[in-house]
């Protein structure tokens, strides 16, 4: 936890400053709305549908998360349980996850949700973590509005490495993310601002972000 807040800390001026975050109307009046400390993983575990057929959701995220802090109960996942330390994360869906396990096992047949998470699983506690904090931007909480205002800006994760925003479409801005695997398309937000009026925000993405360059 104290290498989250470090981060967070050492972050939060580079990452704010390169976001070029607009003030909400209120703060530019002078009358700042304090942000809630709803955290990200109270969200998450609010879904008590577990593994289905909406790929939609988060069922295999939150599982993992589940799974690595049970594993590791000191990781730094378990910033996302502490609604107090601003964060911005993008979250994969479990469709995501999905297409992640097709192509590791190099097939176009998508596994279920269950069997999914089991393969995600089946690829080390350490690795899972580390895969987790790569979706994770301490230090700023990011809305959509912000968002769309930082074409080309890079981002300092959790995990170390960086991940660089690409805003771009027409009248109808889309918002994606250049990860470190240059061999397959990149992930796309597709749902902004989840858990919106708190300090930690997420964005719904529908790629994993891939730390390294798979084949």
């Amino acid at each position: 936890m104290r290498f989250i807040r470090a981060a967070a800390v050492a972050a939060a001026t580079t990452v704010v400053s390169a976001l070029a975050l607009a003030p909400a109307p209120a703060q530019a009046q002078g009358h700042p709305k304090p942000l809630g400390t709803r955290s990200l993983a109270a969200v998450l575990t609010a879904d008590k549908s577990g593994f289905d057929r909406n790929g939609g959701d988060y069922d295999i995220l939150t599982a993992a998360v589940l799974a690595v802090l049970k594993a590791k109960p000191s990781s730094p996942v378990g910033v996302l349980t502490d609604g107090k330390v601003a964060l911005t994360a993008f979250i994969p869906n479990d469709r995501a996850f999905q297409t992640l396990v097709a192509d590791i096992q190099n097939t176009r047949k998508l596994p279920g949700e269950k069997a999914a998470f089991t393969a995600v699983a089946g690829l080390g506690i350490d690795t899972v973590e580390s895969v987790l904090l790569y979706h994770v931007v301490p230090g700023a909480t990011v809305d959509r509005r912000a968002a769309l205002k930082s074409d080309g800006a890079s981002l300092a994760t959790a995990a170390g490495a960086s991940i660089k925003v690409d805003v771009y479409g027409g009248w109808w801005k889309r918002v994606r993310l250049i990860d470190a695997d240059r061999s397959d398309r990149d992930p796309r937000v597709v749902r902004f601002d989840v858990n919106n009026g708190n300090k930690q925000i997420a964005h719904g993405i529908d790629r994993v972000l891939r730390p390294i360059d798979l084949p």
